[in-house]
């Protein structure tokens, strides 16, 4: 028989520990002002709230295997010991001790941050026993009892959304019914019923983002969890009888070829979760939530991040064949515009007839493009008034680089070197390697005073490595390396300002995101996509931190530089291209923007998002029209619309929130444009195909 263990409330939300009789322990979360009175669902087993696997235990049953390693022997052993809530630091945290009697104990924590919404999640493993033991999955986290507010099997009320990525076109939801996903019980109530899914690789977000929603659409209330990692993980969706639960973290032995010995006494962190419970009907507020979790670390960013400055890099523009003699250039144009940072990208290394993407790894800066040497090219960067930054591939190698033959120190599979069409990796777990990208990186930066390190990344490991108890470990373990040599560079460059890219949006989880100042959100560099992807970005990461490409060409009209202009206003401005060949009313149109983008930062950097518009079919061939209203904290606002190529109306509305400012004190488009607000409904006039449109309100 079930009870309440105990309760717990953290700002809105409130945190339930339910036990039996066998002393197992299930964790579910539920909005405080929809109090619950006992346990929810009081026929179900309890779904433990630690979820592991130990290697020659016993696997569930009825379909499990191949589907889920969840509620195995090993979940089952696992027997309530204590719980305690400690402060410290303005940090709450519920720390709840399981223990199986052979030995084995898990530390389950769940942290309250002060003025956040979310819960913050992590288990520890210890081995009490004589002997090793493997592990061959072990979750971050597991919330059960959704929705505790339905009773019987939930037909046609639960949701799920997902939010799918491939290379550049990031960040599309998926929702679907739990009928869809066949997670309806079954008819005995005997059967499992798992949808399992994430990514294997060094590639985080590469297919879907580590993000989950669960929307009780009758009750209005959304869960919801984000796992933040740089390598393998999953998240599953789970039940076997009314009781719905979701976990997440590591990938397991089945989904990520994972396994970790531990041995006597030693001891396993999982990576952090963040987990949220919204009472609303939106899953715009539902996701700020989650995204809003990466303020205090932005917030701890550079000084010189906090008012969102503008970049300027060099790549569309050149097209991975920097010089000293086009940056200079550049620099005689858009010198007293506005931009803060100057980036050279790709290609300031390579040799004499070598493309630049298969020779990275060696970073000597080429003779040719810099005759007079890099520092020459760093100091009119300075003269200009910016700020100077550089691009690093630093865990890849390039075939053409010395650095591609020196296998003793790169990553192996099958012991062979491991390959892929263009790259290889360092093994970032060596010493000799650390000291190598020490010298040719951080002491590289030092030398020429760069203050911006673009940080690219731009093939993925896949499923592992040689050298550990698992292929899935040896994958872990060098990520968790790349991630140390990261905060090694901060820790030598104290201010240093890191940009998060991997062939764009590919590393766009929280760990990563709490580690660097801004994202590249993508590699659609002048797409008509750019700003759906833009868009659809604000439901996992700060729109402060994603980076936006405006790339600007001299036969652009004047309409096509404002639709690119315009889709920086959902993040972070980052303009490149033909700028020294255009015109004084195309320049018009860039400057009109960056005055509009100054205006709007304080928006930009703390605010509400909602979207408009008409259902996205095609990210690449997008129709109709799609609006960003974004509702600042301050209570200011902007609104920027983007029209696409079929089903565009000449006139749009939409009513707006009952919070939003009614006053439209600025209008950015390419031509005079109408726009009124009246009965708290916008009116756009006079649209166009691939039209654009924003507008400030106070």
């Amino acid at each position: 028989m079930k009870q309440i263990l105990n309760r717990y409330q953290f700002d809105d939300m409130v945190v339930c520990y339910e036990i039996n009789d066998e002393k197992q322990v299930g964790l579910f979360l539920y909005p405080a002002d929809m109090p619950l009175e006992k346990c929810a669902n009081p026929d179900t087993a309890i779904d433990s709230l630690v979820q592991l696997k130990i290697a020659g235990d016993m696997y569930n049953g009825a379909y499990a295997p191949g589907n889920t390693l969840r509620n195995g022997e090993s979940t089952i052993r696992m027997k309530y010991v204590s719980q305690k809530l400690t402060e410290e630091n303005n940090v709450q945290t519920v720390i709840t001790v399981m223990e199986d009697e052979r030995g084995y104990q898990v530390t389950h924590k769940l942290s309250y941050v002060q003025g956040e919404k979310v819960l913050r999640a992590e288990c520890e493993f210890l081995n009490k026993s004589a002997e090793s033991v493997k592990l061959e999955m072990f979750e971050s986290v597991s919330l059960s009892e959704i929705s505790p507010y339905i009773s019987g099997d939930e037909a046609g009320e639960i949701m799920v959304h997902r939010l799918q990525s491939r290379w550049s076109q990031e960040g599309r939801l998926l929702s679907q019914s739990l009928e869809e996903l066949q997670l309806d019980v079954s008819w005995t109530k005997e059967a499992v019923r798992c949808e399992r899914f994430g990514q294997a690789g060094s590639l985080p977000v590469n297919h879907y983002f580590p993000f989950l929603g669960v929307e009780d659409r009758r009750n209005h209330i959304f869960w919801g969890m984000q796992i933040a990692h740089n390598a393998s993980w999953q998240m599953e969706i789970y039940r076997i009888d009314e009781n719905l639960a979701i976990s997440g973290g590591l990938a397991d032995r089945e989904f990520g070829h994972w396994m970790k010995n531990i041995a006597p006494g030693e001891r396993f962190l999982t990576p952090e979760a963040i987990v949220t419970v919204c009472h609303t009907d939106s899953a715009d507020f539902f996701t700020r939530r989650l995204a809003d979790a990466g303020q205090n670390a932005a917030d701890a960013g550079p000084e010189c991040e906090q008012d969102l400055p503008i970049v300027f890099n060099e790549y569309c523009t050149t097209w991975g064949n920097p010089s000293h003699e086009n940056i200079c250039e550049i620099l005689k144009t858009i010198k007293g515009k506005g931009f803060t940072y100057f980036v050279i990208d790709c290609g300031w290394y390579k040799r004499e007839g070598v493309p630049w993407d298969i020779s990275m790894g060696d970073y000597d800066p080429s003779v040719s493009l810099f005759p007079m040497g890099l520092e020459q090219t760093v100091q009119e960067i300075r003269n200009a008034g910016l700020k100077p930054g550089i691009w690093f591939e630093i865990e890849n190698v390039g075939q053409a680089s010395e650095a591609y033959n020196n296998t003793e120190h790169l990553l192996h599979l099958d012991g062979k070197p491991l390959t892929t069409t263009r790259r290889r990796f360092w093994d970032m777990t060596d010493p000799w390697v650390n000291q190598y990208l020490t010298e040719h990186v951080i002491e590289f930066l030092k030398k020429y005073g760069f203050e911006y390190m673009k940080m690219d990344y731009n093939d993925t490991v896949g499923m592992g490595c040689d050298g550990y108890e698992s292929i899935g470990e040896g994958l872990r373990q060098n990520m968790a390396a790349a991630r140390e040599f990261v905060e090694k560079v901060k820790k030598e460059i104290p201010g240093i300002v890191l940009e998060n890219c991997a062939s764009g949006g590919h590393r766009l989880e929280p760990g990563y995101m709490a580690l660097t100042s801004m994202a590249s959100f993508s590699d659609a560099h002048e797409c008509v996509e750019i700003p759906v992807i833009a868009a659809n970005l604000h439901r996992v990461i700060l729109p402060r931190q994603s980076q936006i490409w405006a790339v600007i060409r001299k036969t652009d009209s004047l309409k096509r530089i404002s639709y690119s202009v315009a889709a920086t206003f959902l993040g972070r401005m980052c303009i490149s291209g033909d700028v020294w060949q255009l015109n004084k009313e195309q320049w018009a149109v860039i400057d009109n923007g960056i005055a509009f983008y100054k205006k709007i930062v304080s928006v930009i950097k703390r605010g509400q998002s909602y979207h408009f518009g008409t259902e996205i079919k095609s990210i690449r061939h997008p129709d109709g029209w799609q609006a960003v209203l974004r509702i600042g904290d301050n209570g200011k606002a902007y609104i920027v619309l983007h029209t696409f190529m079929k089903d565009v109306p000449d006139k749009i509305s939409f009513s707006l929130p009952e919070n939003c400012p009614s006053d439209i004190s600025d209008l950015f488009s390419w031509e005079e444009k109408k726009a009124e607000i009246r009965n708290k409904t916008i009116t756009f006039y006079d649209l166009q195909q691939e039209d654009t449109v924003a507008v400030f309100l106070e």
